[in-house]
């Protein structure tokens, strides 16, 4: 099972950051995501894969980027660049290497097996991505694989491609069942989960409501591909201040009301119940991670 503290971490914003692109990787450091994942995979051509692949090991050493995460994602099992990256990633100690296509149980093992092996520190953990149609059946046992497998990122780009369906408002019928699913997984095992990118970057309106439906289904945070969009995914997973108010209020007149020996409690006219006060605890709980970034 995932720790609390992996669990608190905010992870509302998750930028993807090119590795071949060194100005790119300036700027990250002063962009307000709660992490980054500096990439090795798509964002790269191929001749320009192993300068790349020195260029973010040599970011995530530096120690200059403050409070962000730092995720490093290779390329996927059987590339000819995953083994140097494996090596290489786990010789700098991100906080995570994450690794795409990840298609069963025995592919998380091996990873963990080859970090080990590589003399990854124990603080880098394996992020793993759901993004193929035989993964989304699999879920549940690449979720609970290992302890070290800490957060699942979604694919969605990938699932839409691979299932020949749309990016459509809303998204369609596939993708949510693909999104819960992985959730349900994720949730069982304990461990975190990202939704998946939004493409239109100009338009912010519909990254809102993306951002706000992934957070209503219980999503973690967002993946995102353009700077402007990490403020919106802050606010979308972020409790608000009437948020906070609302769980202060509740865990004050549940605790009243236990102390004085009722055995109904209600607040704001609605019963209210420990998995309730749960939830509440949890919020302040991540309100105050956030403020302590």
């Amino acid at each position: 099972m995932t720790d609390t503290a992996t669990v608190l971490r905010p992870r509302r914003s998750v930028l993807y950051m090119p590795g071949a692109n060194e100005r790119a990787l300036e700027k990250a450091k002063g962009i307000d995501a709660d992490a980054l994942i500096l990439d090795l995979e798509d964002a790269v051509s191929p001749d320009a894969k192993p300068e790349a692949r020195d260029r973010v090991c040599a970011a995530v050493q530096s120690g200059e980027y403050g409070h962000r995460e730092l995720a490093i994602r290779v390329n996927g099992i059987g590339t000819q660049w995953h083994d140097a990256d494996i090596a290489a990633a786990a010789a700098a100690g991100p906080d995570a290497v994450l690794v795409p296509k990840v298609n069963s149980a025995a592919e998380v093992l091996q990873l963990v097996a080859a970090l080990e092996a590589a003399g990854a520190p124990d603080r880098t953990q394996l992020w793993a991505m759901i993004e193929t149609p035989v993964a989304l059946l699999h879920a549940e046992e690449i979720c609970a694989a290992h302890e070290r497998l800490t957060v699942i990122v979604m694919g969605t780009n990938d699932v839409v491609n691979e299932t020949f369906g749309l990016h459509v408002p809303g998204r369609n019928p596939l993708v949510l069942t693909a999104l819960s699913l992985s959730l349900l997984a994720a949730r069982a095992a304990g461990k975190v989960i990202i939704d998946g990118v939004y493409n239109d970057v100009k338009n912010l309106e519909g990254f809102d409501a993306e951002a706000r439906q992934g957070r209503e289904m219980g999503f973690d945070g967002k993946t995102l591909i353009h700077p402007g969009q990490v403020e919106p995914a802050n606010a979308a997973f972020a409790p608000s201040e009437a948020d906070i108010e609302h769980a202060q209020s509740m865990i004050e007149t549940f605790e009243q009301a236990q102390a004085a020996g009722q055995g109904v409690v209600t607040f704001n006219g609605r019963m209210v119940e420990e998995l309730h006060v749960r939830d509440a605890r949890r919020i302040l709980a991540f309100a105050d991670a956030i403020a302590s970034r």
